[in-house]
Protein backbone atom coordinates (compact mmCIF):
# COMPACT_ATOMS: atom_id res chain seq x y z
CA UNK A 1 0.00 0.00 0.00
CA UNK A 2 0.91 3.43 -0.29
CA UNK A 3 1.49 6.17 1.68
CA UNK A 4 -0.97 8.94 2.07
CA UNK A 5 1.87 11.47 0.39
CA UNK A 6 2.63 9.18 -2.59
CA UNK A 7 -1.19 9.23 -3.48
CA UNK A 8 -1.38 12.67 -3.23
CA UNK A 9 1.76 13.04 -5.16
CA UNK A 10 0.55 10.43 -7.59
CA UNK A 11 -2.50 12.43 -8.15
CA UNK A 12 -1.04 15.82 -8.48
CA UNK A 13 0.95 14.29 -11.55
CA UNK A 14 -2.17 12.48 -12.84
CA UNK A 15 -4.11 15.98 -12.85
CA UNK A 16 -0.85 17.73 -15.10
CA UNK A 17 -1.35 14.75 -17.36
CA UNK A 18 -5.15 15.51 -17.66
CA UNK A 19 -4.66 18.91 -18.40
CA UNK A 20 -2.17 18.13 -20.56
CA UNK A 21 -3.86 15.87 -22.76
CA UNK A 22 -6.93 18.32 -22.95
CA UNK A 23 -4.84 21.26 -23.84
CA UNK A 24 -3.08 19.17 -26.35
CA UNK A 25 -6.49 18.16 -28.24
CA UNK A 26 -6.80 21.25 -29.34
CA UNK A 27 -4.54 21.17 -32.11
CA UNK A 28 -4.35 18.13 -34.90
CA UNK A 29 -0.53 17.49 -34.59
CA UNK A 30 -0.42 17.02 -31.05
CA UNK A 31 -3.76 15.12 -30.62
CA UNK A 32 -1.95 11.57 -30.58
CA UNK A 33 0.49 13.03 -27.74
CA UNK A 34 -2.50 13.98 -25.68
CA UNK A 35 -4.00 11.22 -25.91
CA UNK A 36 -1.13 9.08 -24.51
CA UNK A 37 -0.95 12.19 -21.97
CA UNK A 38 -4.77 10.90 -21.35
CA UNK A 39 -3.96 7.11 -20.82
CA UNK A 40 -0.65 7.49 -18.68
CA UNK A 41 -2.62 10.11 -16.54
CA UNK A 42 -5.45 6.98 -15.89
CA UNK A 43 -3.11 4.42 -15.37
CA UNK A 44 -1.26 6.46 -12.64
CA UNK A 45 -4.80 7.48 -10.81
CA UNK A 46 -6.02 3.82 -10.45
CA UNK A 47 -2.83 2.52 -9.31
CA UNK A 48 -2.54 5.02 -6.69
CA UNK A 49 -6.81 4.75 -6.17
CA UNK A 50 -6.03 0.71 -5.65
CA UNK A 51 -2.77 0.74 -3.42
CA UNK A 52 -4.61 3.81 -1.10
CA UNK A 53 -4.10 3.03 2.34
CA UNK A 54 -7.36 1.26 4.10
CA UNK A 55 -8.55 -0.17 0.97
CA UNK A 56 -10.21 -3.87 0.82
CA UNK A 57 -11.43 -6.72 -0.93
CA UNK A 58 -8.49 -6.42 -3.51
CA UNK A 59 -8.99 -8.92 -5.70
CA UNK A 60 -12.55 -7.61 -6.24
CA UNK A 61 -10.85 -4.79 -7.33
CA UNK A 62 -8.27 -6.55 -9.79
CA UNK A 63 -11.29 -8.62 -11.32
CA UNK A 64 -13.54 -5.86 -12.00
CA UNK A 65 -10.57 -3.58 -13.51
CA UNK A 66 -9.30 -6.46 -15.76
CA UNK A 67 -13.40 -7.47 -16.95
CA UNK A 68 -13.43 -3.42 -17.55
CA UNK A 69 -10.65 -3.00 -19.59
CA UNK A 70 -11.03 -6.45 -21.84
CA UNK A 71 -14.55 -5.14 -22.72
CA UNK A 72 -13.19 -1.52 -22.77
CA UNK A 73 -10.71 -2.69 -25.85
CA UNK A 74 -12.91 -5.47 -27.00
CA UNK A 75 -15.69 -2.65 -28.40
CA UNK A 76 -13.08 -0.18 -29.22
CA UNK A 77 -11.26 -2.43 -31.73
CA UNK A 78 -14.50 -3.28 -33.30
CA UNK A 79 -16.33 0.18 -33.13
CA UNK A 80 -15.98 2.28 -36.75
CA UNK A 81 -15.18 6.13 -37.04
CA UNK A 82 -18.92 6.11 -37.98
CA UNK A 83 -19.68 5.35 -34.48
CA UNK A 84 -17.81 7.10 -32.59
CA UNK A 85 -20.74 9.65 -31.72
CA UNK A 86 -22.87 7.18 -30.37
CA UNK A 87 -19.82 5.20 -28.20
CA UNK A 88 -18.90 8.92 -26.62
CA UNK A 89 -22.82 8.69 -25.59
CA UNK A 90 -22.76 5.36 -24.28
CA UNK A 91 -19.78 5.84 -22.40
CA UNK A 92 -21.44 9.13 -20.62
CA UNK A 93 -24.37 6.66 -19.42
CA UNK A 94 -21.78 4.63 -17.97
CA UNK A 95 -20.30 7.81 -15.99
CA UNK A 96 -23.81 9.14 -15.04
CA UNK A 97 -24.78 5.41 -13.67
CA UNK A 98 -22.18 4.84 -11.14
CA UNK A 99 -22.65 8.40 -9.50
CA UNK A 100 -26.16 7.51 -8.85
CA UNK A 101 -24.70 3.89 -7.09
CA UNK A 102 -21.98 5.59 -5.78
CA UNK A 103 -24.67 8.21 -3.93
CA UNK A 104 -27.12 5.80 -2.97
CA UNK A 105 -23.72 3.40 -1.63
CA UNK A 106 -22.26 6.43 -0.02
CA UNK A 107 -26.01 6.72 2.07
CA UNK A 108 -26.14 2.97 2.87
CA UNK A 109 -22.52 3.02 4.11
CA UNK A 110 -23.88 6.26 5.94
CA UNK A 111 -26.39 4.94 7.92
CA UNK A 112 -24.61 2.05 9.24
CA UNK A 113 -21.81 3.89 10.68
CA UNK A 114 -23.98 6.47 12.24
CA UNK A 115 -25.93 2.60 13.53
CA UNK A 116 -22.54 1.86 15.22
CA UNK A 117 -21.76 5.08 16.56
CA UNK A 118 -25.00 5.40 18.57
CA UNK A 119 -24.90 1.82 19.55
CA UNK A 120 -21.29 2.89 21.65
CA UNK A 121 -18.92 1.50 19.28
CA UNK A 122 -15.56 2.57 19.03
CA UNK A 123 -13.64 3.18 15.66
CA UNK A 124 -10.99 0.39 16.76
CA UNK A 125 -14.04 -1.94 17.24
CA UNK A 126 -15.75 -0.81 14.09
CA UNK A 127 -13.10 -2.01 11.95
CA UNK A 128 -13.89 1.05 9.13
CA UNK A 129 -11.01 1.96 7.03
CA UNK A 130 -10.77 4.92 4.11
CA UNK A 131 -14.51 6.10 3.13
CA UNK A 132 -16.24 4.84 6.10
CA UNK A 133 -13.13 6.27 8.43
CA UNK A 134 -14.11 9.56 6.98
CA UNK A 135 -17.48 8.93 7.31
CA UNK A 136 -16.95 7.99 11.32
CA UNK A 137 -15.31 11.43 11.82
CA UNK A 138 -17.45 13.44 10.19
CA UNK A 139 -19.85 15.97 12.75
CA UNK A 140 -23.90 17.06 11.93
CA UNK A 141 -22.54 19.75 9.79
CA UNK A 142 -20.33 17.76 7.83
CA UNK A 143 -23.02 15.34 7.13
CA UNK A 144 -25.17 17.50 5.92
CA UNK A 145 -22.99 18.88 3.36
CA UNK A 146 -22.65 15.00 2.51
CA UNK A 147 -25.86 14.12 1.55
CA UNK A 148 -25.94 17.53 -0.67
CA UNK A 149 -23.02 16.70 -2.48
CA UNK A 150 -24.91 12.42 -2.60
CA UNK A 151 -28.57 14.32 -3.97
CA UNK A 152 -26.74 16.42 -6.33
CA UNK A 153 -24.29 13.40 -7.34
CA UNK A 154 -27.65 11.18 -8.04
CA UNK A 155 -29.53 13.62 -10.00
CA UNK A 156 -26.98 15.26 -11.97
CA UNK A 157 -25.94 11.21 -12.63
CA UNK A 158 -29.54 9.96 -13.15
CA UNK A 159 -29.66 12.78 -15.69
CA UNK A 160 -26.77 11.91 -17.37
CA UNK A 161 -27.64 8.19 -17.32
CA UNK A 162 -31.04 8.53 -19.19
CA UNK A 163 -30.27 11.24 -21.31
CA UNK A 164 -27.08 9.57 -22.62
CA UNK A 165 -29.15 6.29 -23.40
CA UNK A 166 -31.55 8.56 -25.87
CA UNK A 167 -28.63 10.19 -27.39
CA UNK A 168 -27.29 6.67 -27.89
CA UNK A 169 -30.15 5.61 -29.42
CA UNK A 170 -30.83 9.14 -32.00
CA UNK A 171 -27.30 8.74 -33.04
CA UNK A 172 -27.64 5.06 -33.80
CA UNK A 173 -30.57 5.56 -36.03
CA UNK A 174 -33.02 3.69 -33.43
CA UNK A 175 -34.74 6.39 -31.89
CA UNK A 176 -36.21 8.93 -34.79
CA UNK A 177 -34.32 11.98 -34.43
CA UNK A 178 -37.39 14.32 -34.19
CA UNK A 179 -38.27 15.89 -31.30
CA UNK A 180 -40.98 14.38 -28.82
CA UNK A 181 -42.32 15.74 -25.72
CA UNK A 182 -44.83 14.46 -23.60
CA UNK A 183 -48.41 15.87 -23.01
CA UNK A 184 -50.29 14.84 -20.15
CA UNK A 185 -52.76 14.23 -19.65
CA UNK A 186 -54.02 12.80 -23.30
CA UNK A 187 -55.28 15.60 -25.69
CA UNK A 188 -58.66 13.74 -25.85
CA UNK A 189 -59.21 14.09 -21.75
CA UNK A 190 -61.44 17.44 -21.14
CA UNK A 191 -58.76 18.62 -18.88
CA UNK A 192 -56.00 20.42 -19.12
CA UNK A 193 -53.17 20.03 -20.80
CA UNK A 194 -49.44 19.93 -19.22
CA UNK A 195 -46.97 20.72 -21.74
CA UNK A 196 -43.35 19.57 -22.02
CA UNK A 197 -41.70 21.99 -20.47
CA UNK A 198 -44.24 22.10 -17.42
CA UNK A 199 -43.38 18.25 -16.58
CA UNK A 200 -39.68 18.73 -16.94
CA UNK A 201 -40.44 21.91 -14.51
CA UNK A 202 -42.44 19.75 -12.07
CA UNK A 203 -40.31 16.73 -11.80
CA UNK A 204 -37.22 18.99 -11.30
CA UNK A 205 -39.28 20.41 -8.40
CA UNK A 206 -40.45 16.98 -7.09
CA UNK A 207 -36.23 16.26 -6.63
CA UNK A 208 -36.06 19.10 -4.83
CA UNK A 209 -38.93 18.91 -2.70
CA UNK A 210 -37.38 14.90 -2.10
CA UNK A 211 -33.71 16.37 -1.80
CA UNK A 212 -35.09 18.27 1.37
CA UNK A 213 -36.91 15.48 2.45
CA UNK A 214 -33.89 13.56 2.80
CA UNK A 215 -31.81 16.30 4.29
CA UNK A 216 -34.52 16.13 6.85
CA UNK A 217 -33.58 12.41 7.49
CA UNK A 218 -36.40 10.78 5.34
CA UNK A 219 -34.28 7.80 4.42
CA UNK A 220 -32.78 6.13 0.99
CA UNK A 221 -36.09 5.99 -0.46
CA UNK A 222 -36.16 9.47 -1.13
CA UNK A 223 -32.76 9.25 -3.30
CA UNK A 224 -33.90 6.01 -5.07
CA UNK A 225 -37.55 8.14 -5.89
CA UNK A 226 -35.01 10.92 -6.86
CA UNK A 227 -32.77 9.00 -9.29
CA UNK A 228 -36.49 7.53 -11.03
CA UNK A 229 -37.40 11.26 -11.50
CA UNK A 230 -34.26 12.64 -12.58
CA UNK A 231 -34.23 9.84 -15.08
CA UNK A 232 -36.85 10.95 -16.59
CA UNK A 233 -35.89 14.10 -16.63
CA UNK A 234 -32.79 12.89 -18.91
CA UNK A 235 -34.86 11.13 -20.58
CA UNK A 236 -37.48 13.77 -21.59
CA UNK A 237 -34.99 16.19 -22.10
CA UNK A 238 -33.23 14.82 -24.90
CA UNK A 239 -36.23 13.24 -26.71
CA UNK A 240 -37.39 16.75 -26.43
CA UNK A 241 -34.59 17.73 -28.99
CA UNK A 242 -34.29 17.59 -32.74
CA UNK A 243 -31.26 15.89 -34.70
CA UNK A 244 -29.86 19.10 -36.06
CA UNK A 245 -28.99 20.13 -32.37
CA UNK A 246 -27.61 16.81 -31.27
CA UNK A 247 -23.72 17.34 -31.51
CA UNK A 248 -24.13 20.18 -29.07
CA UNK A 249 -25.89 17.54 -26.41
CA UNK A 250 -23.15 15.00 -26.85
CA UNK A 251 -20.97 17.18 -26.27
CA UNK A 252 -23.40 18.75 -23.10
CA UNK A 253 -24.01 15.40 -22.13
CA UNK A 254 -20.04 15.15 -21.42
CA UNK A 255 -20.31 18.04 -19.45
CA UNK A 256 -22.89 16.56 -17.48
CA UNK A 257 -21.05 13.37 -16.57
CA UNK A 258 -17.89 15.72 -15.95
CA UNK A 259 -20.06 17.28 -12.90
CA UNK A 260 -21.30 14.07 -11.64
CA UNK A 261 -18.18 12.64 -11.10
CA UNK A 262 -17.27 15.82 -9.35
CA UNK A 263 -20.05 16.07 -6.64
CA UNK A 264 -19.34 12.17 -6.38
CA UNK A 265 -15.35 13.12 -5.61
CA UNK A 266 -16.80 15.50 -2.71
CA UNK A 267 -18.65 12.42 -1.14
CA UNK A 268 -15.99 10.20 -1.09
CA UNK A 269 -13.41 12.94 -0.37
CA UNK A 270 -11.15 12.26 -3.28
CA UNK A 271 -9.31 15.55 -4.73
CA UNK A 272 -8.84 13.70 -8.22
CA UNK A 273 -12.25 12.77 -9.12
CA UNK A 274 -13.15 16.42 -7.82
CA UNK A 275 -10.45 18.31 -10.08
CA UNK A 276 -10.93 15.59 -13.36
CA UNK A 277 -14.71 15.74 -13.49
CA UNK A 278 -14.43 19.58 -13.13
CA UNK A 279 -12.05 19.51 -16.11
CA UNK A 280 -14.74 17.40 -17.82
CA UNK A 281 -17.65 19.49 -16.87
CA UNK A 282 -15.82 22.94 -17.41
CA UNK A 283 -14.34 21.62 -20.90
CA UNK A 284 -17.78 20.04 -22.26
CA UNK A 285 -19.80 23.02 -21.20
CA UNK A 286 -17.54 25.50 -22.90
CA UNK A 287 -17.54 23.18 -26.13
CA UNK A 288 -21.46 23.41 -25.99
CA UNK A 289 -21.28 26.62 -25.56
CA UNK A 290 -19.11 27.16 -28.16
CA UNK A 291 -21.00 25.08 -30.72
CA UNK A 292 -24.09 26.67 -29.80
CA UNK A 293 -22.64 30.26 -31.06
CA UNK A 294 -21.53 28.75 -33.90
CA UNK A 295 -25.04 27.12 -34.58
CA UNK A 296 -26.87 30.06 -33.74
CA UNK A 297 -28.67 28.68 -30.90
CA UNK A 298 -29.50 29.77 -27.07
CA UNK A 299 -27.32 27.23 -24.95
CA UNK A 300 -30.01 27.49 -22.40
CA UNK A 301 -32.99 26.84 -24.83
CA UNK A 302 -31.17 23.81 -26.32
CA UNK A 303 -30.56 22.00 -23.18
CA UNK A 304 -34.10 22.66 -21.87
CA UNK A 305 -35.07 21.51 -25.55
CA UNK A 306 -36.34 24.05 -26.93
CA UNK A 307 -34.55 23.98 -30.58
CA UNK A 308 -34.97 20.96 -32.96
CA UNK A 309 -39.09 20.99 -33.94
CA UNK A 310 -40.72 22.34 -37.11
CA UNK A 311 -40.98 26.20 -36.91
CA UNK A 312 -43.89 26.25 -39.08
CA UNK A 313 -44.46 25.66 -42.95
CA UNK A 314 -41.28 24.60 -44.82
CA UNK A 315 -41.04 27.36 -47.96
CA UNK A 316 -41.66 25.95 -51.31
CA UNK A 317 -39.03 24.84 -53.38
CA UNK A 318 -39.08 25.61 -57.14
CA UNK A 319 -36.65 23.24 -59.60
CA UNK A 320 -35.69 20.11 -60.10
CA UNK A 321 -32.35 17.98 -59.33
CA UNK A 322 -29.92 17.46 -62.01
CA UNK A 323 -27.59 14.61 -61.99
CA UNK A 324 -24.03 14.72 -63.44
CA UNK A 325 -21.44 11.54 -64.50
CA UNK A 326 -17.86 11.32 -63.41
CA UNK A 327 -17.14 12.54 -66.85
CA UNK A 328 -18.85 15.76 -66.28
CA UNK A 329 -17.30 16.28 -62.75
CA UNK A 330 -13.69 15.23 -63.80
CA UNK A 331 -14.23 17.21 -66.53
CA UNK A 332 -15.24 20.55 -64.37
CA UNK A 333 -12.39 20.18 -61.91
CA UNK A 334 -10.46 19.97 -64.85
CA UNK A 335 -11.02 23.13 -66.04
CA UNK A 336 -11.19 24.64 -62.44
CA UNK A 337 -8.15 26.52 -60.16
CA UNK A 338 -9.66 26.91 -57.11
CA UNK A 339 -11.52 23.97 -55.13
CA UNK A 340 -13.02 23.33 -51.93
CA UNK A 341 -14.36 20.05 -50.60
CA UNK A 342 -17.26 20.18 -47.60
CA UNK A 343 -17.06 16.67 -45.99
CA UNK A 344 -20.06 15.23 -43.74
CA UNK A 345 -21.01 12.14 -42.27
CA UNK A 346 -22.05 10.34 -45.31
CA UNK A 347 -18.26 10.71 -45.67
CA UNK A 348 -17.55 8.68 -42.67
CA UNK A 349 -20.12 6.36 -43.50
CA UNK A 350 -18.92 5.42 -46.87
CA UNK A 351 -15.11 5.66 -45.23
CA UNK A 352 -14.33 7.39 -48.18
CA UNK A 353 -11.96 9.70 -46.53
CA UNK A 354 -8.45 7.97 -48.26
CA UNK A 355 -10.12 8.30 -51.66
CA UNK A 356 -10.78 11.86 -50.95
CA UNK A 357 -7.17 12.28 -50.02
CA UNK A 358 -6.00 10.79 -53.20
CA UNK A 359 -8.12 13.19 -55.61
CA UNK A 360 -6.94 16.06 -52.95
CA UNK A 361 -3.43 14.93 -54.24
CA UNK A 362 -3.73 14.28 -57.73
CA UNK A 363 -5.48 17.90 -57.92
CA UNK A 364 -3.11 19.52 -56.33
CA UNK A 365 -0.36 18.02 -58.23
CA UNK A 366 -1.61 19.73 -60.93
CA UNK A 367 -1.31 23.36 -59.49
CA UNK A 368 -4.86 23.84 -58.10
CA UNK A 369 -6.05 25.21 -54.74
CA UNK A 370 -7.94 23.05 -53.34
CA UNK A 371 -8.73 23.18 -49.85
CA UNK A 372 -11.40 21.85 -47.16
CA UNK A 373 -14.50 23.19 -45.53
CA UNK A 374 -15.18 21.95 -41.90
CA UNK A 375 -18.95 22.99 -40.61
CA UNK A 376 -18.60 23.50 -36.16
CA UNK A 377 -21.00 20.54 -36.40
CA UNK A 378 -19.68 18.74 -39.50
CA UNK A 379 -20.77 14.87 -38.63
CA UNK A 380 -22.03 13.74 -35.32
CA UNK A 381 -19.57 14.73 -33.17
CA UNK A 382 -17.31 17.77 -32.52
CA UNK A 383 -13.89 16.87 -34.55
CA UNK A 384 -15.61 14.32 -36.49
CA UNK A 385 -14.02 15.18 -39.90
CA UNK A 386 -10.99 16.47 -38.89
CA UNK A 387 -10.33 13.17 -36.90
CA UNK A 388 -11.30 11.60 -40.69
CA UNK A 389 -8.84 14.06 -42.36
CA UNK A 390 -6.28 13.30 -40.57
CA UNK A 391 -6.51 9.76 -40.47
CA UNK A 392 -6.58 9.62 -44.40
CA UNK A 393 -3.47 12.07 -44.48
CA UNK A 394 -4.49 15.01 -45.99
CA UNK A 395 -2.37 17.91 -44.72
CA UNK A 396 -3.64 20.06 -41.77
CA UNK A 397 -2.61 23.33 -43.28
CA UNK A 398 -5.38 22.87 -46.67
CA UNK A 399 -8.65 21.77 -43.53
CA UNK A 400 -9.88 25.36 -42.61
CA UNK A 401 -12.88 25.66 -40.06
CA UNK A 402 -16.35 27.46 -41.47
CA UNK A 403 -15.39 31.14 -39.95
CA UNK A 404 -11.44 30.90 -42.14
CA UNK A 405 -13.42 30.38 -45.44
CA UNK A 406 -16.85 30.74 -45.51
CA UNK A 407 -16.35 34.05 -47.50
CA UNK A 408 -13.88 32.33 -50.33
CA UNK A 409 -16.96 30.80 -51.89
CA UNK A 410 -18.06 33.50 -54.44
CA UNK A 411 -13.57 33.29 -55.55
CA UNK A 412 -13.92 29.41 -55.85
CA UNK A 413 -14.54 27.34 -59.22
CA UNK A 414 -16.00 24.39 -57.66
CA UNK A 415 -17.73 23.03 -54.50
CA UNK A 416 -17.47 19.55 -53.79
CA UNK A 417 -19.98 18.76 -51.05
CA UNK A 418 -19.27 14.75 -49.90
CA UNK A 419 -22.53 13.29 -47.64
CA UNK A 420 -22.88 16.94 -46.16
CA UNK A 421 -26.60 18.00 -45.50
CA UNK A 422 -27.74 20.35 -43.14
CA UNK A 423 -24.26 22.13 -42.98
CA UNK A 424 -25.06 23.26 -46.49
CA UNK A 425 -28.65 23.99 -46.17
CA UNK A 426 -29.23 27.61 -47.23
CA UNK A 427 -32.94 27.37 -45.95
CA UNK A 428 -31.27 28.22 -42.29
CA UNK A 429 -30.81 31.80 -43.93
CA UNK A 430 -33.80 32.10 -46.48
CA UNK A 431 -36.47 30.43 -44.77
CA UNK A 432 -37.30 31.41 -41.37
CA UNK A 433 -40.01 28.68 -40.64
CA UNK A 434 -36.89 26.09 -41.17
CA UNK A 435 -35.97 23.95 -37.68
CA UNK A 436 -32.25 24.96 -38.70
CA UNK A 437 -33.70 28.73 -39.54
CA UNK A 438 -30.49 31.22 -38.45
CA UNK A 439 -27.79 28.45 -38.25
CA UNK A 440 -24.67 29.59 -39.54
CA UNK A 441 -23.85 27.45 -43.11
CA UNK A 442 -20.83 27.10 -45.24
CA UNK A 443 -22.32 28.40 -48.02
CA UNK A 444 -21.24 26.69 -51.11
CA UNK A 445 -23.92 28.18 -53.28
CA UNK A 446 -21.89 31.44 -54.18
CA UNK A 447 -19.79 29.09 -56.01
CA UNK A 448 -19.68 28.78 -59.61
CA UNK A 449 -20.03 25.35 -59.36
CA UNK A 450 -21.51 22.76 -56.90
CA UNK A 451 -21.36 19.08 -57.03
CA UNK A 452 -23.07 17.13 -54.47
CA UNK A 453 -22.39 13.50 -53.53
CA UNK A 454 -25.27 11.76 -52.17
CA UNK A 455 -26.31 8.01 -52.20
CA UNK A 456 -30.27 9.20 -53.24
CA UNK A 457 -32.77 12.27 -52.86
CA UNK A 458 -33.19 11.77 -48.94
CA UNK A 459 -33.13 13.91 -46.49
CA UNK A 460 -29.88 15.15 -44.12
CA UNK A 461 -30.41 13.78 -40.25
CA UNK A 462 -32.49 17.16 -39.41
CA UNK A 463 -35.51 15.28 -41.36
CA UNK A 464 -35.77 18.66 -43.89
CA UNK A 465 -35.38 19.64 -47.64
CA UNK A 466 -32.07 21.29 -48.83
CA UNK A 467 -32.75 23.66 -51.58
CA UNK A 468 -29.41 23.66 -52.37
CA UNK A 469 -29.59 20.19 -54.94
CA UNK A 470 -32.17 22.20 -56.97
CA UNK A 471 -30.28 25.65 -57.51
CA UNK A 472 -29.10 26.27 -61.58
CA UNK A 473 -24.92 25.48 -60.46
CA UNK A 474 -25.84 22.52 -58.49
CA UNK A 475 -25.22 18.81 -60.14
CA UNK A 476 -26.33 15.36 -57.88
CA UNK A 477 -23.41 13.07 -57.88
CA UNK A 478 -25.37 10.30 -56.85
CA UNK A 479 -23.41 6.91 -55.32
CA UNK A 480 -21.82 5.82 -53.28
CA UNK A 481 -19.15 9.04 -52.14
CA UNK A 482 -16.48 6.01 -51.83
CA UNK A 483 -17.25 4.66 -55.45
CA UNK A 484 -18.11 8.13 -56.84
CA UNK A 485 -15.00 9.68 -55.86
CA UNK A 486 -13.10 6.53 -57.02
CA UNK A 487 -14.73 6.66 -60.30
CA UNK A 488 -13.07 10.45 -60.37
CA UNK A 489 -9.46 9.34 -60.06
CA UNK A 490 -8.77 7.41 -63.14
CA UNK A 491 -9.99 10.52 -65.09
CA UNK A 492 -8.15 12.91 -63.20
CA UNK A 493 -4.63 12.75 -64.66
Amino acid sequence: MLSNGLVSAAYIAASVLFILSLGGLSNQESAKRAIWYGIVGMAIAILATVLSPGIQNMALIVVAVAAGAFVGQYVAARVKMTEMPQLVAALHSFVGLAAVFIGLNADIMLNAVTEMREAGMALEEAGLTAFGERLWKKDATEIAILKVEVFLGIVIGAITFTGSVVAFGKLAGKVSGKPKKLMLPSERMPLPVISGHWLNAIATVACLVLGLLYLDGSGIWTMVVVSLVAGFIGWHLIMGIGGADMPVVVSMLNSYSGWAAAAIGFTLGNDLLIVTGALVGSSGAILSYIMCRAMNRHFVSVILGGFGGDGGPAAEIAGEQIAVDADGVATALGEADSIIIVPGYGMAVAQAQASVSELTRKLRAQGKDVRFAIHPVAGRLPGHMNVLLAEAKVPYDIVLEMDEINEDFPDTDVSIVIGSNDIVNPAAQDDPNSPIAGMPVLEVWKSKQVFVSKRGQGTGYAGIENPLFYKENTRMFYGDAKDSVNSLLPKIE
